[in-house]
């Protein structure tokens, strides 16, 4: 499924233009897609729907719903109008999972996304990144592609607490347990970033399908290749966010794949971090196997 489109909010005093490509797609591997996309100005989101036979696909598609009813479209939001949203979603999700459900059982899902919102006369607008699990936001400068989101999964702990290098956990027995999930929890604690929204943001936003095939030197060298091309497919050209899930399936495509790429302009462009992160490529999987930490 591929969504690509351009899109306007009007603001008092001028206008933010928005151009995207979005696909997901279920891989090589796996018979079910349980990720879901919302690529709907202001909001862009990636859910990745755990729990296999528990209703992964089902999940996402849960947050993809609540979404669309509590986000005005076309319109700029507010942080606590996201937040609500979020927490609106953990509580659908968990409607989904019975109540003897436990550990794998249980109906859960990825989020990552950002929006366009209105964070107050003092503050102004700003773009509001957004992740609970270990779908990624990324942010991409034309140069160099950075990673704002910090997965929230056993082996980045481990990462962070000096226990194990980077490279270690891509082959750890524990990298596809994560530590957040939207439906794990009676209540869910969102990592939430404000930025600016003048000048131009190019946001990458995936499933962890893309980055277990796609090392972040790979993802970079294909937004290089398509820089100043329409990204959105109009001319008949490959969208940004097919070149992507085409380079994942074509490295094998474990895992369901899922992108949403987004380019926003608002008055003068303004520079953004030289910062590369490297990731590499994970283990052969053949069933669902993203699962909250019991």
């Amino acid at each position: 499924m591929a969504v690509n489109g351009e899109s306007e909010i009007r603001l008092p005093a001028t206008t933010v233009r928005l151009a995207f490509s979005s696909r997901s797609d279920v891989g090589a591997v796996r018979k079910v897609n349980e990720d879901s996309v919302l690529a709907q100005s202001p909001v862009y989101l990636v859910a990745d729907g755990m729990g296999g036979h528990a209703r992964g696909d089902v999940a996402s598609q849960t947050v993809i719903r609540v979404f669309t009813e509590h986000i005005e479209p076309d319109a700029p939001s507010t942080p606590e109008r996201i937040l609500d949203a979020i927490h609106s979603s953990n509580d659908a999700v968990r409607d989904l999972s019975a109540a003897d459900d436990y550990g794998t059982m249980v109906s859960g899902t990825t989020l990552a996304g950002v929006a366009f919102v209105d964070a107050g006369a003092d503050i102004g607008f700003h773009w509001m990144a957004f992740n609970i699990g270990d779908s990624r936001v990324y942010t991409w400068d034309g140069r160099a592609l950075e990673q704002l989101s910090v997965d929230h999964s056993a082996v980045q702990e481990m990462v962070d607490a000096g226990l194990i290098t980077t490279l270690d956990a891509e082959h750890h027995p524990e990298r596809n347990v994560i530590t957040r999930a939207i439906g794990a929890d009676e209540f869910v604690d969102a990592d939430v970033w404000l930025i600016p929204a003048a000048g131009r943001h190019a946001f990458l936003i995936c499933s962890d399908g893309l980055t277990k095939e796609l090392s972040a030197a790979d993802i970079a060298r294909l937004l290089a290749a398509h820089d100043g091309a329409a990204h959105t497919g109009e001319d008949g050209s490959a969208t940004i966010a097919d070149a992507l899930v085409d380079a994942a399936l074509a490295r094998g495509g474990r895992d369901n794949v899922s992108v949403v790429f987004l380019e926003s302009r608002l008055g003068e462009p303004e520079h953004q971090s030289e910062n590369t992160r490297d990731r590499g490529d994970s283990g052969h999987e053949h069933l669902e196997d993203t699962r909250p930490r019991e």
